[in-house]
């Protein structure tokens, strides 16, 4: 057993795994985060995507060890506090899910691709999501959530320039 320190959604753990133990079976084993999936343990299916050192990573494919020292977030960390990250609202607003087991992944990858691309074409959004596999929606619903989201978050950070400057919205 190795002893494995990480910070995962602001709060500093420490857990003892087995040196294979994969990082998705310890956040939901170890540390009860059952919001990221398990759909195929081979890193097709994107449903265990977390943030890793604020990258979207596949936890299925990152042993539990080589996050030590990390920051790690994963869906149950996004909201604040009862406020929805805008991502989670606008799959919720938008229908951007139905069964709901590719939706933890979906929203991290969208996070992932809004952060690095503010304002993604079409099919930049269809390339930054194309590593998540959802069998219910048929997508036009998830790319409508990112779009959404997409407005909200960038006018958010309008809102948030202005306030920051004095002026008024």
């Amino acid at each position: 057993m190795t002893n494995v320190a990480f910070t995962v959604n602001g709060d500093s753990v420490q857990i003892d795994v087995e040196d294979r133990t994969l990082l998705v079976d310890a956040l939901r084993d170890k540390l009860q985060l059952t919001g990221t999936h398990v759909g195929c343990d081979t890193s097709q299916c994107g449903c265990c995507t977390i943030r890793l050192n604020s990258q979207a990573v596949k936890s299925c494919t990152v042993l539990a060890v080589q996050a030590q020292g990390a920051e790690i977030t994963t869906i149950e960390g996004v909201a604040d506090d009862d406020q929805l990250h805008p991502v989670q609202a606008a799959f919720s607003a938008c229908h951007g899910l139905q069964c709901g087991y590719c939706t933890p992944g979906m929203i991290m990858a969208t996070i992932e691709l809004l952060s690095t691309n503010p304002h993604p074409t079409d099919q930049e959004i269809r390339e930054g999501l194309s590593g998540n596999l959802c069998r219910c929606t048929g997508y036009l619903n998830i790319e409508s959530a990112v779009r959404a989201a997409q407005t909200e978050m960038a006018a958010s950070h309008r809102n948030e320039g202005l306030i920051s400057t004095g002026q008024k919205s």
